[in-house]
Formats: structure tokens, sequence, C-alpha cells
């Protein structure tokens, strides 16, 4: 057998060992303390807790009559024993890493003595781990803390919409069961949740392609008119046309709600002052739409405007002088030049805009609350998108488990749209083109 063969055996057999074959003494002992500590550590403190992971408990919280006494009886908590578990999950495969490791070390140090070479001692070991590896050594705590930070919770809202967590199966008074599937067939399969998803997700997808096609068109077109050659005041217009983009979207918002009101809103207002009656801006679910469409050029065409501003400054001056000579109109010129231009160099933010539009929590939720209410829905209202009624389900409806399928399918959903719709733009087939 080889050397580099025998010394990764070793080290598969228990941590350490291959290093001692490689006479590396130092190295293969702290390998080896590390190997025990591994082994007491999963074994007596981290085991209870990926078990835990898996049961969800076993004895449930709640009052206990005790003879003639009633004493409160502190069971497993099955929100805390996931959390726990996954953190306990995500040590073991850290232990385990350094396992695999060691196996890898010992493997190429056996490889590097078939070839003649002298075995390094520890402080050249160190210094070479620095010099070959020091960008993995360095990223090592930052991946630690995403992983804590965004992976594991990430990983949690997941694993909630495989569970019955949802009221009135709500620990620690009852422990959670693992479903499997089963919330994402009732989501489809019982018509009370089928019908509001359904219904929702249409809206939801009407309203991201109507909102980003108002803002994007209506935010190149006004760029476009500011970029004008002979319009005086550009400053002015440029600075009076970008300040709904410094206000803060929930100020803007809830000034909004205020305006449209239909009984005291200042729209209505000055609709009935020139004698026109005044429209159920919020009240209705046609005009609820409109109105929240119509809020949302108001904040997203400044963002679109800026965007454009820096494209048109590259487009060559010469297309336009050569279009005027060959008799183009503005709206030709707006459509063969300016639109192809900002098109290519904007198309991947016009698919973020898109995503961010599926998911606009604070227009709908701010503006409308996502009412009104259609009495057809299941604890939702006309102009609630996906994410509204999720956090419905989840904040007002302790409906957790399918607050979390929604949020499983809302990422399913704009992850293909995004990655579809980006992998079909010009931009990214004339950059795979150079690559």
């Amino acid at each position: 057998m080889s050397t580099r063969a025998t010394g990764a055996i070793l080290s598969a057999l228990f941590a350490g060992l291959g290093q001692l074959y490689n006479r590396q003494w130092l190295k293969g002992i702290i390998f080896l303390i590390i190997g025990i500590g591994s082994i007491y550590v999963f074994i007596f403190e981290l085991f209870d807790f990926v078990k835990g992971l898996i049961t969800l408990g076993d004895q449930p919280g709640g009052f206990v009559k005790v003879g003639k006494m009633t004493r409160l009886v502190e069971g497993d908590h099955s929100i805390f024993m996931m959390v726990k578990g996954l953190a306990a999950a995500f040590a073991s495969l850290l232990l385990f890493s350094f396992y695999l490791l060691g196996i890898r070390d010992a493997y190429t140090v056996g490889k590097a003595r078939e070839q003649g070479k002298q075995p390094h001692n520890f402080a050249q070991s160190l210094r070479s781990a620095g010099h070959n590896h020091f960008a993995y050594i360095v990223l090592l705590l930052p991946f630690i803390s995403i992983m804590l930070l965004t992976v594991l919770p990430l990983i949690f809202s997941v694993l909630i919409a495989f569970t019955d967590y949802a009221d009135p199966i709500l620990p620690p008074a009852h422990l959670l069961n693992w479903v499997a599937f089963d919330n994402f067939i009732d989501m489809f399969k019982m018509s009370v949740w089928g019908n509001t998803f359904t219904g929702i997700l249409k809206w939801t997808i009407i309203w991201a392609i109507i909102a980003t096609i108002t803002t994007y068109v209506g935010g190149i077109l006004v760029a476009s008119l500011i970029h004008q050659k002979g319009l005086r005041f550009k400053k002015f217009w440029r600075t009076a046309l970008i300040v709904p983009f410094a206000i803060p979207n929930m100020v803007s918002l809830l000034v909004m709600r205020n305006m449209f009101n239909n009984q005291f809103g200042p729209v209505n207002a000055y609709l009935r002052f020139f004698g026109i009656e005044g429209l159920p801006w919020l009240t209705d679910p046609f005009w609820a739409k409109v109105t929240v469409v119509l809020v949302n050029m108001w904040i997203g065409i400044p963002i679109t405007m800026i965007l454009a501003f820096g494209v048109l400054t590259t487009i060559p001056r010469d297309l336009y002088e050569a279009a005027d000579a060959d008799g183009a109109s503005s709206m030709q010129k707006f459509r063969h030049i300016t639109i192809p231009f900002v098109l290519f160099a904007t198309a991947p933010i016009l698919i973020m805009q898109f995503a961010g539009n599926i998911n606009n929590f604070n227009v709908i939720y701010l503006l409308t609350n996502g009412e009104p209410v259609n009495i057809n829905y299941q604890f939702a209202g006309h102009t609630d998108l996906l994410v509204t009624w999720l956090y419905k389900l989840a904040l007002n409806q302790s409906q957790f488990s399918f607050a979390s399928v929604i949020g499983i399918l809302i990422f399913v959903i704009v992850a293909s749209i995004s990655i579809w719709s980006y992998t079909r733009t010009r931009s990214y087939k004339e950059e795979d083109m150079i690559v």
C-alpha cells in the first residue's frame, strides 16, 4: 500500500494517526487532541440537540395537577429544539469538515513523501497554510457568521413549512410534528387556500408587470425629455423630479394614504371642487389597485430616471444627428435609439425591479393594508400580494407553516422568472460571448 493511502486510511480511522505516521509529531498530537475533543463534544453536547431536531420534543409543557395543587411543568419547546438542533448540526458539520481536512492533509503529505520530499514541521506547516490558504483563513470567520446569522435562519424558515406549526398547535403547550409535504398539498388541494393563493398570485404577477413597466418606461421618458437639447432649466427639472426619491417611502406612502382618503382626502376634495364626484380610491377593489399603481409610479419613476440619466450621456450624439438628417421623428428616435441603448445597459436592473415589485411590501401594506377585504379569500384582501399575505398569516393569524410555504413558493417564482429573464437579455448573451 502506498504511503499516501496508508496515511489517509489511518486518519480516517482516527484523527491525527495519519500525521503521526508521516512523522509530523506535533501536528499529529494536535489533530489527535482535537479529534478526541470533537467526539466528546458530539456525544455529550451536540447529539441530544440533533436528536431534538428530529423528534421536536417528547413532553409538552403545561399545568399538571399534583394532589390538590396545580403545577406548571416546563416541557419541550419544539421551536427552541429546532433552533438548537440546527446550530448543533452546523457545529457537527464543522467538526466533520475538520476530520476530512485531516484525511486530506495526511494524503497530501504522504504523496510528497513518495516523491522524496521531507515533510514540513509544525512551524513550516503554519507558514505554508498562511501563504497558500490565506484567503480561506481570513474568510473563515465571515463564513461562520453568514452561516449562523443568514443561512441557518433561512433553513429554519424553510423547515417550518414541513411542520404543523399553526394555530392552535403552538409550543410549548403543544409539540410540533413533521408533516412532510402536507402543507404544500393543502395549499393547492383545499379550496379555501387554493382559491386565495391563485387569486393573489394572479394579482401579484399583474401588479409586478404593470408596476415595472410604468416606472421603467416613465423614468426613461422623463429622463429623455429633460436630456433633450435646448430644454431650459435642466438642473431645476432634475432636482424637482428627484424629490420623491429623497423622501422616505414610509412618509410618502402614509401621506398618499391620507390624500386618497375617500371622505376627507385632498384628491377627492379637488375633484368635488370641479364638480366631479369623488372616487372610492381605497375602498373599491378596482380603484384601490389603480391607486397603488399610481403611487408606485410617483415613487419609482425617479429611481429609473436617475439610472437613465447616466446611460443617456453615453449615447453618441452622431446617432441622433443622423436620425435628424433622415427625417426621423422624436418618437422614432426614442424608440430606435434611446430605448435599445438604455435597455441594454439596464436590463439586469429591470429584472431586479420586477423581482422587487413582486415583494413590494411597503407600497401595498402602508397604502392599503391589502384592503378592501375579499370575502372569498382566507385572511387576505383584494390588493394583497403574496408577501403581504405571508405577513398577515404569520404575524396576525399565527399560521406559520402556511406562511413558510408561501415564502418558499415566492422564492421559486422570483428565482425562476429572474434567471429565465436574465439569461435572455442581450447584455447577458454578449457577455457570455466575450467570455
